[in-house]
């Protein structure tokens, strides 16, 4: 699935949306990688984490999307625009990095699986996916979207992820690479959001990005007004304003 995305919204929330990069790369154990691989690295302002990370490797860096990809470039990145379907590790690859994309790819497993296998001896996999489909900020807009008043213009509606639990993704590595060291887990972060839509602003940068790409301005418009009070009842703010945004997100780190 290839989206139209926007940088800026997307970075509108950058310093929460990296903590889980920093906790996925934290795990990864390696001193000097040859080469480390960014697969969707959105507007690249993660990227130079790894090469500040590992200054001697070789650091390649891909998006599907040209937004991102025209982003990333304009930081500094060198970025390619590529699907990570279409990803090989090659025989220098000793990082593969890829933080909140596989639930965009429903065969993801089957990534995963044939990335671990290829890896070279010592090669490190960290992948990081949202695991928040069961909660209000995805169940919310799914069943509005599925009402007579939005089938008919989102006809798709809300794309399920079929992100796993850790568990699931601790046997498939574990089967793909005998005698790796798998590591997986999920956390919950919360988010101190502010505004009037916090949570709508959250997912109109992410999660509905499919949905934004079948409407025109107006239809999105209205989209994000029929949701607002939804969002808001199941997140409300606190007496200081604050609304504290529960995210889950589930980790799969395999190294040597």
């Amino acid at each position: 699935m290839t989206l139209t995305w926007d940088p800026a919204l997307y970075r509108r929330h950058d310093d929460h949306r990296a903590r889980p990069f920093l906790d996925l790369v934290a795990r990864i154990g390696t001193p000097g990688p040859r080469e480390v691989v960014d697969l969707g690295c959105g507007p690249g302002h993660l990227t130079g984490l790894l090469a500040q990370r590992w200054p001697h490797a070789r650091v390649r860096a891909s998006d599907a999307s040209p937004d991102m990809v025209a982003a990333a470039r304009e930081n500094g990145v060198a970025a390619e625009l590529a699907d990570v379907r279409d990803f090989a590790p090659g025989p220098e690859t000793d990082v593969v990095v890829s933080n909140a994309v596989l639930h965009w790819v429903p065969e993801h497993r089957e990534l995963l699986a044939r990335w671990a296998a290829d890896l070279p001896a010592g090669g490190w996999l960290a992948v990081q996916v949202p695991g928040n489909e069961r909660s209000p900020s995805h169940t919310i807009p799914r069943d509005l979207l599925a009402s007579p008043a939005w089938a008919a213009l989102v006809p798709d509606g809300l794309p399920g992820y079929g992100v796993g639990e850790p568990a699931d993704y601790a046997r498939l590595l574990a089967v793909a690479r005998p005698g790796g060291v798998v590591d997986c887990w999920e956390t919950t972060y919360l988010h101190p959001l502010t505004g009037d839509d916090p949570v709508g602003d959250w997912i109109a940068g992410t999660t509905l990005r499919p949905v934004r790409d079948v409407l025109d301005d107006a239809g999105w418009e209205r989209l994000r007004a029929d949701l607002a009070p939804r969002l808001r009842d199941a997140y409300p703010p606190d007496d200081a304003g604050v609304t504290w945004f529960g995210f889950r997100r589930v980790f799969a780190v395999l190294g040597a």
